[in-house]
C-alpha cells in the first residue's frame, strides 16, 4: 500500500473534509460578510475561522494534506491487533469493569457523533499501535501522568447500519 495507514479515515470523514474544503474555497477573501453559510450553499454553518484569510489558508492546506494522504475506509484485518481503522476497546488500570471504545483514525473528521476518534499520533493512540488483545501498555497524559491501559479488543471499523 503506497499510503500510510496512519491516515486511515471513514468514507464519511473523507466526504466531510471534502465539503469543508469546498466551503473554505468558496468564501471570498475580500468580503467576510458574503455567504452566511460559508459560500458553499450547503447545509453546514461556516466554521468560526472561515473569514480570516490566513487561518483559512492554513486550514485549506491541512485538509488538502489529509485528503491526499488518506486511506479511505479500507478494511483492516480482523487480527485483534490495534491499528488505524479499528475500533479499540480498552480498560484503564484504575477501572475494574468499565471499558472505553473508540475508533483509531484521523481525528480531524469524526464519524459524526457516533463514536469517539483518537489519532494514532495521540498519546493513547500511539501507545496502543501494534498491541494485541490482553496486552497492557502505558502512555503519558498531556498533564504528565503515566496511565496504564489494557487492550480488550481490536476489530475492524464497520459502517453502522441506519436501523
Amino acid at each position: 500500500m503506497a499510503k500510510t495507514t496512519e491516515r486511515w479515515m471513514t468514507r464519511e470523514a473523507y466526504e466531510r473534509l471534502q465539503e469543508e474544503l469546498r466551503t473554505l474555497r468558496g468564501v471570498p477573501d475580500d468580503d467576510p460578510e458574503t455567504g452566511a453559510d460559508g459560500g458553499a450553499g450547503g447545509k453546514n454553518p461556516a466554521p468560526r475561522y472561515i473569514h480570516d484569510p490566513a487561518v483559512r489558508l492554513a486550514r485549506v492546506n491541512t485538509i488538502e494534506r489529509l485528503l491526499s494522504e488518506a486511506v479511505v475506509g479500507e478494511a483492516a484485518p480482523d487480527d485483534g491487533i490495534a491499528a488505524p481503522g479499528k475500533v479499540l476497546t480498552i480498560r484503564y488500570d484504575d477501572e475494574e469493569e468499565e471499558t472505553e471504545e473508540f475508533l483509531l483514525g484521523v481525528r480531524d473528521a469524526s464519524v459524526a457523533d457516533r463514536m469517539t476518534v483518537y489519532s494514532p499520533e495521540s498519546p493513547l493512540g500511539a501507545s496502543l499501535l501494534g498491541a494485541r488483545r490482553g496486552e497492557r501498555r502505558t502512555f503519558t497524559s498531556p498533564r504528565g501522568v503515566v496511565i496504564g491501559v489494557t487492550l480488550v479488543n481490536a476489530e475492524p471499523y464497520r459502517v453502522p447500519s441506519d436501523d
